[in-house]
C-alpha cells in the first residue's frame, strides 16, 4: 500500500512490516512454493506400479525406510523429511502421512488403506486459527485398520490394534484394541509376544 508517497507493506492485520520482516516472508513463501511442488512430485511417485522405484523415489524425498518396508500405491506426505518408518511395515493405498513434526512407525507393522495421519492441525482456542503441531509415534506390530484417523500427539504402543474408521485423539496402550469416534477400548489383542512378519507385499499394489 501507498503511505506518503512510499510503498509499504502490512501483514493481514494491518501492522507495518519492517525490512527485515518483509525479506523473511519473501523467502517463506519461496521456500512454501518449492515445497508444493516437491509434494505434487511425491503425489505422482504413487502412480507408479513398482514398489521398488516408489520406495527409491520416496528415500530420495527424504523418507527414512527399514528393510523390506513399502508403500502401496497413492501415498500422499506433507513434509516427508521427518518420516521414519522401521522394518517389515507395509504403508496401504491412498494413505496421508503428515511430516510437519516427526512421524515415527515401527517394524512389522501394517497400515491399511486410505488411513490419515495428522501431525498438525489447527488450534480453535487462538483467534488467528493458528497451528499446533505434535509428533505421532506408532509401535511395533500394530495394526492401523482402513479409513482411520490419526490426531498429533497421539502415541501408539506395540501390538494396538485400531479398528476401521477410528478416530484415534489419545494415546492407545501397548496391544488394546480401540475403535469408534472417538477411539476407545474395545478390547485386548491376546498374542502379547507376536513374531511374525507381514511378507511380500502384492506386485501391483
Amino acid at each position: 500500500m501507498l503511505k506518503d508517497n512510499m510503498i509499504v507493506m502490512t501483514d493481514r492485520n494491518g501492522r507495518t512490516l519492517s525490512l527485515s520482516e518483509v525479506s523473511q516472508k519473501v523467502i517463506n513463501r519461496f521456500g512454501n512454493y518449492l515445497l508444493d511442488f516437491e509434494l505434487m512430485l511425491l503425489r505422482w511417485v504413487g502412480y507408479i506400479p513398482s514398489h521398488t522405484i516408489r520406495n527409491l523415489k520416496y528415500k530420495f524425498f527424504g523418507v527414512k525406510m527399514g528393510k523390506g518396508s513399502t508403500f502401496h500405491m497413492w501415498a500422499n506426505f506433507f513434509n516427508p523429511k521427518n518420516i521414519e518408518i522401521g522394518e517389515d511395515t507395509i504403508i496401504g493405498d491412498h494413505a496421508f502421512l503428515d511430516g510437519r513434526d516427526k512421524l515415527t512407525i515401527g517394524n512389522h507393522t501394517d497400515i491399511a488403506s486410505s488411513v490419515m495421519i495428522y501431525n498438525s492441525e489447527h488450534d480453535l482456542s487462538k483467534e488467528d486459527f493458528s497451528a499446533i503441531i505434535a509428533p505421532v509415534e506408532i509401535g511395533d506390530y500394530v495394526f492401523i485398520g482402513p479409513r482411520v484417523t490419526i490426531m498429533p500427539g497421539v502415541k501408539i504402543g506395540n501390538g494396538a490394534v485400531v479398528a476401521g474408521g477410528a478416530v484415534v485423539t489419545k494415546d492407545v496402550e501397548a496391544f488394546t484394541i480401540v475403535g469408534g469416534v472417538p477411539a476407545k477400548l474395545i478390547g485386548e489383542r491376546k498374542n502379547k509376544n507376536p513374531n511374525y512378519r507381514l511378507g511380500r507385499a502384492r506386485l501391483f499394489q
